[in-house]
């Protein structure tokens, strides 16, 4: 009788034709004493039952050998075809009555892992990279046998079929399915063995990421990116890299989004002490398999798992050296996932869907690839992605098709344009302008800055932004984030002088709506994962009565100023507010940097108002995100307190605002401007107290005026004064950055000169 269950502790690699490579590798780390999560395989023999009681197997395999991989209509006509006649075989009774009593040996109702093994997958030629299904957490037999059968149905995927076609696999597609007891990681990531990207075999390189592992092999997030010498073995670098969020399992079972703090996102996710642990495992599969190998790990309870390995398919015969690069200027920096030299026209393409407009030849530029990318990789000369780390899709696709990648490039698909022609360096992982021109002058990032612009501050600096056009030139200056993303110039430009309330008046919402998305997505994207703070329309009826039809919706007022402006209008009239958070909303659903502040509050009620209508929009239920308001009214100071009980995270000072209502002097006017004085000590008393009242009561404190950038010196009164962040124009981010590290550091000293006064002090008296 055929065996349908083969448990991992019984395998090795000479089952690969009944347990598939994944199920093989996993029994031989097993057998090995290397700490793999306990489980079973359900063997390609359950498989060619199940489909040989349903009678389809040769019907099967005659549709698999006629499918035509250069038709996609075809081949899709017949993967569909053939998942459907998996589906309908199912499970055979003896097939479920053996599963359902191995998988209660592991457990009452455990949360299982179920993964597909192919029998030609994780080979030394072949990778099968994200061709078949995975599921984690599945709980219960039935759910159990319902996840296998939709693993077996994955051998006839479209993307299968097609990569055995141009791999030459003609043989009949088995498929074994693993099934594991689930490790809730804190912590996962991959371990290369050897740098996949030069070669180097004296090298080994781990990527890591909070949370589940799908994140790091999905490359949805820029992982950490470590490199370790295997002499001793040694850390020798750590790039730490923006973890927007992470994938948790919760009690029920089910898999959640979590997105992560600023802090957080750019923590490191694993010690040096644990980054040795991780590579003596590595030296310890190395060793078994005497090859190379790429790991899949876990982390859970303060425990290391290996889940998986395989062969690095691409790996050259002996380390590269550096060739003659392409030289040109640096476009872009990121991973270098795959090597080698090209050069071509960009392609930036969003969805697998655009893939027919690559040319063969073209450069292809994306967020980040996917299996339905492949048909597109091939024609490729390059690939390079926004996204992604040294074990996404992207990187091992792009190794296998022997093509140059360069991954984690951040913006690619912001700054590089259709037509221009580039050359991608994958092992060097740049993108630089033209086409192997004969010098290179490689621009690094902090050509220009004065040299203390680079240093760490404890005060974040932010910058005032307007334009989407000018997102790409400020994300790339040494600054912590958005501290301020005025609405007013943005809907003027997405509107090209036409009055919002008119245009909505007109029926015109969705196309507001779709404008500002549009420019509020490049904004957010440049900077993710840093904060973008967009205060929402602060229109002033003078400003904004001469739009297109604006005089039907502008007042008129003597004193526009301090008049129909900032929250206030959003009680009246809700309408443009409503549609600002709705774009809001929609941009977070693909980067959730954005957060919202609230300009001009005078009251505590009117506060409450616009924070119920947020409440009540698609922004509502959205726990991550910040709710900011101006300090511009100076009866903020006193409300700071019930601010905080409203879930206010935080306050930015506009001293232009402040200034004119602490001193009744019209910013605006020309014939007072010489009585207009931000640092006059009665505004800077004023300031003083809404930062410590924000202290006090848990909220950050932020300035946003004009102040900071013509005045370093009132930069250097902030710090001392214990404020949370400054935003300053773009053209004064490196004056402020050495301003504020001069005054940080002479904090630190008069602290410490302090201190040692007291201690002399002390001993002194000691002494006497």
């Amino acid at each position: 009788m055929a065996t349908y269950i083969a448990w991992l502790s019984e395998l090795s690699a000479a089952d690969v034709p009944s347990v598939g490579g994944k199920g093989a590798n996993l029994g031989e780390m097993t057998r090995a004493g290397l700490p793999v999560p306990g489980g079973f395989v359900v063997t390609t023999a359950a498989f060619l039952a199940a489909v040989d009681a349903a009678g389809v197997r040769n019907e099967l395999y005659d549709m698999f050998q006629r499918a035509d991989a250069d038709s996609p209509q075809g081949l899709a006509e017949a993967s569909a075809r053939m998942r459907a006649l998996v589906q309908r075989a199912g499970v055979p009774a003896d097939v479920r009555a053996a599963v359902a009593a191995a998988y209660a040996e592991l457990g009452a109702d455990v949360a299982v892992a179920v993964r597909s093994s192919a029998t030609s997958e994780d080979a030394g030629a072949t990778s099968f990279a994200g061709m078949h299904e995975t599921y984690t957490n599945v709980v219960g037999t039935a759910a159990l046998c319902e996840r296998i059968v939709a693993c077996w149905a994955s051998a006839y995927g479209q993307r299968a079929l097609a990569y055995r076609k141009a791999e030459g696999i003609g043989e009949e597609p088995t498929i074994a399915v693993v099934v594991q007891a689930m490790v809730d990681a804190a912590r996962s990531g991959v371990m290369f063995t050897a740098d996949p990207a030069s070669g180097d075999r004296e090298m080994i390189v781990i990527e890591a990421a909070f949370g589940l592992g799908e994140v790091v092999v999905g490359g949805q997030v820029e992982v950490d990116t470590y490199v370790l010498a295997k002499a001793g073995p040694t850390v020798r670098s750590a790039r730490v890299g923006a973890k927007q969020f992470k994938i948790v399992r919760d009690a029920r079972g089910h898999e959640s989004k979590v997105s992560l703090g600023t802090d957080e996102a750019h923590r490191r996710v694993l010690a040096d002490e644990e980054l040795l642990q991780l590579a003596r495992l590595g030296a310890q599969v190395e060793a078994h398999y005497g090859a190379p190998q790429d790991v899949e790990w876990a982390e859970a309870g303060g425990r290391f798992f290996l889940v998986q390995t395989r062969p690095i398919t691409t790996l050259p015969a002996s380390p590269r050296e550096p060739a003659e690069a392409a030289r040109g200027r640096a476009l872009l920096h990121g991973l270098g996932a795959s090597p080698g030299t090209a050069s071509g026209k960009v392609r930036v393409l969003r969805s697998p869907d655009e893939g027919g407009r690559l040319e063969a030849g073209e450069v292809l530029v994306a967020t980040m690839t996917s299996p339905d990318w492949v048909p597109t990789m091939r024609r490729a000369a390059a690939v390079v992605t926004d996204s992604g780390g040294m074990t996404c899709h992207a990187a091992i696709v792009s190794r296998e098709l022997k093509i140059p990648a360069v991954v984690g490039a951040r913006e690619a698909t912001r700054v590089l344009r259709d037509g221009e022609l580039v050359t991608v360096d994958g092992k060097r992982g740049q993108v630089l302008a033209g086409a192997k021109p004969e010098r290179v002058e490689v621009v690094a990032p902090s050509a220009g800055e004065p040299p203390t612009s680079r240093e760490a501050l404890a005060t974040r600096l932010y910058v005032n932004l307007a334009l989407a056009e000018r997102a790409a030139e400020a994300a790339a200056l040494p600054v912590d984030g958005v501290g301020l993303l005025r609405a007013e110039f943005m809907i003027l430009d997405a509107l090209a002088g036409q009055h919002p309330r008119d245009l909505v008046a007109r029926g015109g919402g969705r196309e507001f709506v779709a404008a500002m998305t549009a420019r509020l997505r490049q904004i957010a994207l440049a900077f993710a994962p840093r904060p973008v703070i967009y205060r929402t329309y602060d229109f002033r009826s003078n400003e904004f009565r001469g739009l297109s039809g604006g005089e039907r919706h502008e007042p008129r007022e003597d004193n526009p100023m301090i008049g129909y402006r900032g929250c206030f209008r959003y009680i009246k009239d809700p309408a443009l507010f409503d549609l600002e958070l709705e774009a809001v909303a929609k941009v977070r659903e693909e980067s959730q940097n954005l957060h919202v502040m609230i300009p001009f509050v005078r009251t505590r009620w009117e506060l409450e108002r616009c924070l119920e209508r947020l409440d009540k929009s698609p922004l509502g239920g959205d726990r991550g995100l910040l709710r900011w308001v101006m300090a511009e009214v100076p009866s903020v100071a006193f409300w700071i307190p019930e601010y905080a009980r409203l879930g206010i995270h935080g306050v930015s000072i506009g001293s232009n605002d402040l200034t004119q209502l602490m001193l009744g002097v019209d910013r605006d006017s020309e014939l007072c401007a010489e009585l207009f004085d931000e640092s006059d000590p009665a505004v800077v008393d004023a300031i003083a107290r809404i930062i410590a009242a924000a202290h006090a009561h848990g909220l950050t404190s932020s300035l946003c005026g004009q102040a900071p950038s013509n005045r370093p010196e009132f930069a250097e009164t902030l710090v001392r004064l214990g404020i949370t962040s400054i935003s300053v124009n773009v053209d004064a981010v490196h004056q402020t950055r050495a301003t504020v590290a001069a005054a940080e550091k002479r904090l630190l000293l008069a602290a410490a000169r302090s201190g040692m006064s007291e201690g002399s002090l002390s001993a002194g008296a000691q002494r006497g």
